[in-house]
């Protein structure tokens, strides 16, 4: 699903570099919704695009390649589930500050991105 609602709102490149670059940008695109959703008190818009941010994490997850990518992918995938449970405990506490963490740490990783990739 991660993928699948990204493209239908954005076309997606066939460089896989560029493609993780929008996967960041598009779960910091879902996670401000969340924090406008908990603001004004809209739960279905709030779950609905925590489930988006989510699915997004887990399409990187599942992307991750341990064969070749060694200590980096183990450390990314405990960082993406981390990232994860932190969304979830947000959500259900509404804790606008918990996703203001995950925004900054998206932030991170495409600011790391972009440097070791050029784009």
């Amino acid at each position: 699903m991660g993928i699948e609602a990204y493209q239908q709102h954005n076309a997606v490149s066939n460089d896989p570099y560029k493609l993780v670059l929008k996967l960041y940008e598009g779960t910091l695109k879902y996670l401000s919704f969340v924090k406008e959703a908990m603001e004004i008190g809209d739960i279905e818009a709030k779950f609905s695009n925590i489930n988006k941010a989510v699915a997004i994490f887990d399409e990187l997850r599942n992307v991750l390649d341990f064969d070749n990518g060694g200590d980096v992918s183990y450390y990314l995938d405990g960082l993406y589930l981390y990232q994860i449970e932190t969304l979830f405990s947000a959500g259900v506490d509404d804790n606008i500050n918990a996703v203001d963490q995950v925004m900054k740490v998206v932030q991170g990783l495409i600011d790391a991105w972009k440097d070791e990739t050029g784009l």
